[in-house]
């Protein structure tokens, strides 16, 4: 008897680009310029986009937190508190030789339950940046 999983769509240049703009958006309607970054599974980038007045570390941040939002399938904003002096992964920003940012803004985006992709977006405050992808991730689906 076979147990094959049936396929699930991957992340498309068509969904990045309804994340980035459902993100920008989001964004613009609370008056905050942003970066946004999606990657595909394989952690390849799909779209990016930084607004014109956007602080220019946030092309970067956004990248950074997609890619933990990935590699660790979890909203950034859920570990925060996971690095911090003591915690189960305080060394881990340290240890790997990759682009991690444990700051609010990276969220995983799954459909039909599977890991597809990610999007992080960089410019406002950690929260902002958390709702502004939570919300493009809501639109995808």
């Amino acid at each position: 008897m076979s147990t094959t999983t049936p396929a699930v769509a991957p992340l498309t240049t068509a969904d990045a680009e309804a994340l980035v703009d459902a993100a920008r958006s989001a964004a613009e309607a609370a008056g905050v310029t942003v970066s946004v970054t999606v990657l595909d599974a394989g952690g390849h980038l799909l779209a990016f986009r930084r607004d014109d007045r956007a602080v220019l570390i946030s092309g970067e941040t956004s990248t950074r937190k997609a890619y933990t939002a990935l590699q660790l399938n979890a909203p950034t904003a859920d570990l925060v508190d996971a690095v911090q002096p003591g915690a189960l992964f305080h060394t881990l920003p340290t240890a790997l030789d990759r682009p991690l940012l444990f700051i609010a803004g990276g969220v995983p985006v799954h459909r039909d339950g599977r890991l597809i992709g990610a999007i992080g977006v960089g410019g406002g405050a950690p929260e902002q940046d958390h709702g502004f992808a939570t919300t493009a991730v809501a639109a995808l689906v």
